[in-house]
């Protein structure tokens, strides 16, 4: 048995709040995409939030597994050299 990483493997649904304090900012985007966008009715600033809040999760992730790579490396080891603990009491 191997940790995977299950944080990561969850879907997280971020919710962006509607009454959130929103701060303004200048953003540099295709002026194609941005025609698109506008034609088909996207809302630009509620995708681009929810495009950062991904970036960011990713990035935090990312980060996590960086700084956990030891441990779960030395977990992984000691599962591989003696089973799983508590094996016999597993239900499943």
């Amino acid at each position: 048995m191997r940790i995977h990483y299950a944080h990561a493997a969850e879907v997280i649904m971020r919710k962006i709040a509607a009454n959130a304090v929103r701060q303004p900012a200048n953003l540099s985007i295709d002026s194609k995409l941005m025609k698109e966008a506008k034609g088909l009715d996207v809302n630009v600033s509620r995708a681009a939030e929810a495009g950062i809040a991904e970036a960011v999760s990713a990035e935090k992730t990312r980060l996590w597994k960086l700084e956990n790579r030891a441990t779960m490396e030395a977990w992984n080891e000691y599962v591989e050299k003696h089973g799983v603990p508590l094996k016999e009491h597993r239900q499943f």
